[in-house]
């Protein structure tokens, strides 16, 4: 069984890794750890290319040796994925250094840029659940557009939010029952 539910891809190695369609079912059918063989037969490839495909894979860290097993005379090699689904991060297909160094200088939008990835890895594991495991899952999402004047305007936006939310946050925080996370972004609309 992998690891992690949902791993986050972010380096330009593992991106180029998933960017082969049969790598993508090969993922897909070692949910469970599988021979190089057996994976051949579910992704409809002969075991050859299987096996170059497993390498680079697992050279970019999302497939792993799972053990070894005999098969009538010849002892096979285990694979598993190392996640049950990866998700791309934004981040592995960043060229430009100053994205980098942006995120470093302004902590806010490092903080967007965090949370936006979290939100994929939270909402994907969720859809996992639904479609592997049959789950009926709770959820929310709310969204709306707000219009500020000058950063006068988003300062006090900002501090009249934490205002209201605090006490309902701290509320809630201390209650016994099945946690949820809430999250609130606000940043700058794109002009469309």
């Amino acid at each position: 069984m992998p690891d992690d539910r949902v791993a986050l891809v972010d380096t330009p190695e593992a991106l180029q890794a998933l960017a082969h369609p049969v790598r993508v079912r090969i993922l897909d059918a070692l949910r469970a750890p599988a021979s190089a063989a057996a994976v051949a037969r579910v992704v409809g490839q002969p075991r050859q290319n299987v096996t170059y495909h497993l390498k680079e894979l697992e050279r970019a860290g999302l497939v792993r040796r799972a053990g070894r097993r005999t098969n009538g005379n010849f002892v096979e090699t285990l694979f598993e994925s190392t996640a049950g689904t990866f998700v791309v991060s934004p981040r592995a297909a960043w060229g430009d250094e100053r994205r980098v160094q942006a995120m470093a200088d302004q902590a806010s939008l490092e903080n967007l840029v965090l949370l936006g990835e979290r939100l994929q890895r939270d909402a994907t594991a969720l859809l996992d659940r639904a479609a592997f495991d049959g789950e009926e899952i709770a959820s929310a999402a709310l969204t709306a557009d707000v219009h500020f004047a000058d950063e006068q305007d988003r300062k006090a936006f900002l501090e009249e939010y934490l205002k209201n939310l605090g006490p309902l946050l701290r509320k809630y925080a201390r209650r016994k029952g099945a946690p949820y996370h809430v999250a609130l972004a606000v940043y700058p609309k794109e002009e469309s």
